[in-house]
């Protein structure tokens, strides 16, 4: 069978139904992606697992050892190609790797920034001499790297960048001039990708290396959480560049930084994933052995419920997170078939798929949160207590709803995405809103029920898109080009977008387990799908209402609501039972076990 699923166009989830043959499943790694996964999981558990006050102390000179360390295994070269002196593994594999890294706090923050942001700049947008130089060094970590975009007056607005750079009158060298903060690994690092404009307007990257004149550092700042990850202010005065070390294109900054941006958000989200895991495996651990009233606390029905619901979403957002890895993995592959170099091509996927990656990212962030606070519930007094793992864990993982683009902006960038796609013609959102708009002047259809395995759940899935595009459409129509001052109402169609896109990459995996398992197998896995898709229905219902009494009045609110109510209908699954069922089998387990 054709991998159909791999053509489906970004965003086009909305208005296409996926094939779940063709979608890739956790439960499809290989022994490669297992003996990859499993060397990760003991480099924490033997080098970072152990030092974690120390990390969060900051020992000199402890984390440029960890990650020298992580080199020596070959872990920063994953994604990196061979001739470079790296693995040069699949995107599927790459994201594996950010998963099961993604547990080690601080020192996950500074080798995500070392292997992303400040590498993948030189890889997809350096020149042969430039990747040749640096490369090497990075995949071993002799030299660590770091990316300095955010300046005190321009963060979301990364474009409204100050920092100059002016051409030297022999055209030898640029000199910069501006500050840089928020700069994570800056206390160690040896390169920096760096964002200037030239002559004013042309927003342009930079390969700075530390040992360049005029580049001096503030102090580490005192932060919230991730306390053991260098972040300082980075400061050039007249800072000379080599011409030779222009990243890129004059002028043509803007496309490294939107398109490292892309994978950063799918990457940021595995990282949560794995950090989440690790929360909800001490959780459970602690609720086994925590006694109140003579019952372990995982024998009561409240925190049976926290247990279970922890798990439920981390299944259901892994599943979007390999969805989409394979889909940009796919991608890739078509266009390096059509004759794009591998770094084009990986960037032109995660274009292709930079609405997904957006989702990716708030659904990651808020997954890891929600997991970590209901951690700190569990473990009540316990886990308010900086002698236990929660408080940790609690403080790291907020930042992550501001990494890589807030969760507000990634959230309005769905929407708009979504929109443009549409006004190029590239995504037809206009045919499929006008059936929408037409089946609710029309009586409903009571045709004879589907009673197949998960025919409830793709009717579901099926409505609730339609509700999107009803909500959405009206919005357009309502508001057209001022749409984009009407944040509140884009934040409600993102968040409608954003848990339907979960909620089918959740039934997609369920589909394929089924057929490889079978049905009986796979009984858990159904009740995590059924819980979660009926807590969906509730929030999109609540978006949808919440958005139409925001624009609408009179009978054409009423039709809008109706329609809402139409295509959200109750799920009649027993949410209680399905909870205790997921929360039994994570105490057998005394892990998480999906």
């Amino acid at each position: 069978m054709e991998n159909i699923n791999k053509h489906l166009k970004g965003g086009a989830f909305l208005i296409n139904e996926s094939d779940f043959n063709a979608n890739f499943i956790p439960e499809e790694f290989n022994e490669e992606h297992k003996l990859m996964a499993d060397a990760a999981h003991e480099f924490l558990k033997q080098h970072v697992d152990t030092q974690l006050d120390k990390i969060d102390a900051m020992e000199p000179g402890l984390m440029p050892s960890l990650i020298d360390e992580a080199g020596e295994l070959g872990l920063l070269g994953v994604a990196i190609p061979e001739q470079y002196g790296g693995f040069g593994k699949d995107f599927i594999t790459s994201m594996l790797m950010t998963e099961v890294l993604g547990a080690g706090h601080s020192f996950s923050v500074a080798m995500a920034a070392h292997t992303g942001i400040g590498t993948l700049p030189i890889l997809y947008f350096g020149n042969d001499a430039q990747k040749q130089k640096y490369l090497p060094k990075l995949a071993t970590g002799e030299w660590k790297g770091s990316y300095c975009l955010t300046e005190p007056g321009s963060g979301s607005d990364a474009l409204a960048a100050k920092t100059k750079a002016i051409l030297s009158e022999d055209g030898k060298y640029y000199v910069l001039n501006g500050q840089k903060m928020w700069i994570t690994n800056a206390g160690f690092a040896d390169v920096f990708t760096v964002f200037a404009q030239v002559d004013g307007d042309k927003f342009t990257g930079f390969i700075v290396e530390k040992s360049f004149e005029g580049i001096s550092l503030g102090e580490e700042e005192h932060k919230m959480g991730i306390k053991g990850s260098s972040t300082r202010q980075v400061f050039f005065s007249d800072c000379k560049v080599p011409v030779e070390n222009v990243l890129g294109e004059i002028g043509k900054g803007h496309l490294i930084a939107f398109n490292i941006l892309n994978i950063g958000r799918a990457k940021l989200a595995a990282a949560a994933l794995g950090g989440g895991k690790q929360v909800i495996n001490q959780s459970v651990q602690y609720a086994n052995t925590r006694t109140q009233f003579k019952l372990p606390i995982a024998k009561f029905g409240a925190i049976r419920h926290k247990l279970a619901e922890q798990a439920i979403r981390t299944f259901a957002v892994e599943s979007a997170i390999y969805r989409v890895s394979d889909l940009i993995e796919g991608k890739e592959t078509e266009l390096e078939q059509s004759g794009k170099n591998a770094n084009t091509a990986l960037l032109g996927a995660a274009e292709e798929y930079a609405v997904e990656c957006a989702i990716l990212k708030v659904a990651g962030s808020e997954l890891l949160d929600y997991v970590v606070d209901e951690g700190v519930q569990i473990y009540g007094g316990y886990g308010f207590s900086a002698d236990f793992p929660m408080d940790r864990s609690y403080r790291d993982s907020r930042i992550n709803r501001i990494f890589e683009g807030t969760n507000e902006i990634n959230r309005l960038l769905i929407v708009d995405m979504l929109l443009k796609r549409a006004m190029k013609g590239e995504l037809d959102l206009m045919t499929p809103a006008m059936a929408v708009q037409k089946e609710l002047m029309s009586i409903p259809d009571f045709g004879a029920e589907d009673e197949t395995l998960f025919s409830v759940e793709k009717k579901v899935l099926a409505q609730l898109k339609k509700s999107i595009l009803m909500v959405a459409g009206m919005a357009v129509q309502k508001y057209m080009m001022s749409l984009a001052k009407e944040q509140e109402i884009l934040m409600n169609v993102a968040d409608m977008v954003i848990d339907v896109f979960v909620a089918e990459s959740l039934l997609l995996r369920l589909q394929k387990l089924v057929v490889m398992k079978g049905e009986s197998e796979c009984a858990l896995e159904l009740d995590i799908l059924r819980v979660y898709m009926s807590e969906v229905i509730d929030r999109v219902n609540v978006n949808g209402r919440t958005a139409v009494n925001s624009m609408c009045e009179g009978d054409e609110q009423r039709m809008l609501l109706m329609g809402i109510k139409r295509f959200t209908k109750p799920s009649l699954f027993n949410t209680k039972e399905g909870r205790r069922r997921i929360a039994a089998a994570l105490c057998e387990a005394n892990r998480y076990c999906f």
